[in-house]
Order: structure tokens, then sequence, then C-alpha cells
């Protein structure tokens, strides 16, 4: 990865974020595409639509007659953490909690707090609640180390944070460790395609990408940008490209490269589109890919899918999901205690470079299976003679 994309994936990993409370990616991020020129505008829902510049253009990309399908890539802005309710008094904030969270080791715990203008304060957890289903925190308090944020007069709802560390984002040879990778990793890995498909201004490229907001709450923002019906009544296929940073899980390593998703939790991915997928990556990573079903969770591929879509997926493998310590690592105080995220940054190299592969104009979409169907046929004819003697 060259110098200027690393700092690139650096500071878009600085920038703070909560389910509902996205805005600081998203102007980041759409700063960078005016800079470069790349079309972008926000649905009415809030979500980051990069590729147009308006809902006009996205219906019109989405209903021009071609056999090349239109790939829809979906990340989301969002990670796990936590809004303001009220004051409690000078110094304690009493907070809920969205999203996921680690279950051990919470009283005292760092975190950050942000009213949308950058972290402005950090405090520690107290009386944490957990979440009857075992998820996640429900509620909690933050102690503040002083009045100073009390006395700036701002409203406990303006309020909002999440985990903290010794810094937002770190580097321990090719690790990368960050208070939030899931999902920020996608969101370059889309912000590096989309400058690369644009650098030349094409007049049509089948290219559209959702930034979305609150995935970690149920996809809120990616079903709400669905329900607009945007989608509808298209002229050529689509497929939906989900772009993650998963749970490692065995067979899948952090440091061996991306994976090729094959499902989540919840859903298996479109077959032929996930082996044209496999089938382009062994070629363009022959030793730095793998492959597996990524169900330590769900993603917006679910999302996609039960709208009728049909999805492929990649990821690179996360350290500490949901900063859980469940790999360890520098800042993992405790197993299982609140730990920064990592991924290594060849897995993030070979997620650009695979998310760029896909949109290349003549992969066989209409036929994915052409190439083995042909290899299984020769067999066939290998044992002609034998099938017919039986």
């Amino acid at each position: 990865m060259q110098r200027s994309e690393r700092e690139l994936l650096f500071e878009l990993l600085r920038q703070p974020t909560a389910p509902f409370r996205e805005q600081q990616v998203r102007d980041f991020v759409a700063g960078r595409l005016q800079r470069w020129q790349v079309p972008h505008f926000e649905d009415p829902c809030g979500n980051l639509i990069v590729g147009v510049d308006s809902p006009a253009a996205y219906r019109k990309r989405v209903r021009t007659a071609s056999d090349e399908p239109l790939r829809l890539f979906i990340a989301h802005m969002d990670h796990p953490g936590f809004h303001g309710q009220r004051w409690l008094d000078r110094r304690h904030l009493a907070i809920d909690w969205h999203g996921g969270s680690p279950l051990r080791h919470l009283a005292g715990a760092s975190v950050w707090l942000s009213a949308g203008d950058g972290v402005i304060a950090r405090g520690a957890l107290r009386h944490v609640e957990l979440q009857p289903r075992g998820y996640g925190i429900r509620r909690a308090v933050v102690e503040l180390p002083d009045e100073s944020l009390h006395a700036r007069r701002l409203a406990a709802r303006r309020l909002f944070g999440g985990f903290d560390f010794r810094a937002p984002v770190w580097r321990s040879g090719k690790r990368v460790y960050c208070r939030a990778a899931d999902d920020l990793v996608g969101v370059f890995a889309i912000l590096r395609t989309a400058r690369r498909l644009f650098r030349r201004q094409p007049e049509e490229v089948p290219f559209i990408a959702l930034l979305s907001r609150a995935e970690e709450v149920g996809f809120v923002g990616a079903i709400a940008h669905f329900e607009l019906g945007w989608l509808e009544r298209p002229r050529r296929p689509l497929l939906a490209v989900s772009l993650e940073a998963s749970r490692t899980l065995p067979g899948a390593v952090i440091g061996k490269g991306p994976v090729v998703r094959l499902g989540d939790r919840r859903t298996l991915f479109a077959a032929g589109a996930s082996h044209l997928l496999s089938s382009l990556a062994e070629r363009l990573l022959p030793a730095a890919h793998q492959r597996r079903v990524m169900d330590g969770g769900a993603c917006e591929a679910t999302a996609a899918a039960v709208f009728g879509l049909p999805v492929v997926g990649l990821t690179v493998p996360l350290g500490n999901y949901h900063n859980q310590g469940f790999e360890g690592g520098m800042d993992c105080r405790r197993p299982e205690g609140p730990a920064p995220e990592f991924v290594h940054l060849d897995d993030v190299q070979g997620l650009c470079r695979l998310s760029q592969g896909l949109m290349r104009s003549g992969l066989p979409w209409q036929d994915p299976w052409r190439t083995l169907r042909g290899r299984l046929q020769a067999n066939r004819k290998r044992y002609q003679r034998l099938l017919e003697q039986s």
C-alpha cells in the first residue's frame, strides 16, 4: 500500500462514529470525494451514495439497458457505541449503548466522547447493565474526570462515544490497531475503488456505492435506502457487493489475505457470482486470499438479499471484533475485556485489489460456471468408455 493511501486509511480510522452518529465519517468521505471530483450525494436517510450525483442519476444507472451488471458496493459508517441520555450531575452522564460490546471487565473501562466535532472528553464506565440477550451493554454511566464538559452546557443527547485506547489508530508491524475497523475498512476500500474508477471521468461506470448508517443495530440505514425503491424496475442485472471487517474464525486468519465471504450468520450468498469472485481472487491473489462462510455475525448482504438482490461478500479478518478482547494484543488488559480492533495491512490491500477487480469489464457474469463446466465435461469424456460399460 502506498504511503498516501495508508495515511488516508489512518485518517479515516481516526474519525469518531457510533450508530446514528456517523456525521464525521460522512463529512470526511464526502470531502475526499469532492476533492477527487467523484460524484456523490446524501439520500433522504443520511446514507452517502457514491458514483452518481442525484437520485435521478441513480435511477438512470439502474434503468440503463445493459448486460453488464450494476455493482452496488455496500459498507457501513458506524461502529457500536453509546448515546448520552441525561446528566445525573456535573460529572456523571447516563448513556444507552447501541450494538455489540464486550461483556466482561467493563467497570472503569475508558471511553471517549464527542458532540460531532472530534473527541472532546474522556471518561470511565460505571454501573454497567447488560442486554438481556447478552450481546452487549444496555446502559451505563460515564464518569468524567472533572466538570468541564458539563460547564459547556452541552445537552446530554448531543454526546456520543465508544471505547478509548492509547490512540485512535496506531501501527505495530503490519497490524493496524484502532478504535473501530468495522466497518471503516470497508468504507476505505470503496473510497479507493471509486477514486480509481472515476480518475478518468468515464461517462458510464456500472458502479454505485452505499455507505450506510446504523448497520450495527439491524442494517437500519441500508433497509431505509432499499425502501426508497430506487432499485426497482432495473433494465440490467444488479449485484450487491458487501465489504466488511468480520470476526476472525478458524479458516480465516489475520494476515493471510481477504476472505471471499460465502455467507454470513443468516444468509448464503449467490452461488454463481461467488464462484466468479473466487475465480477472480485465484487470478489476482493466488496465494493471498481465503474462502469461508463468515458466520460470526450478519452483514448488509442479508439486508440486500431480503430485498431480492443477489449478493457476494468480501471481508478482512478482524481481531477483537466489536472491541472484545478475543485475540488479545496491544491494549487488551484482560481476556474478553475492552480491546482495540485490529486488521492486517496486507489484507486491506487485498480487499481493495479484489474490489477493483470486480469492476473489470468482460467478466463472465452471464455464465460464471463456464470454465468449471468445461473441466467437468472434459473429465466426463475421459470416463465415457467406463460409463458405457456399466
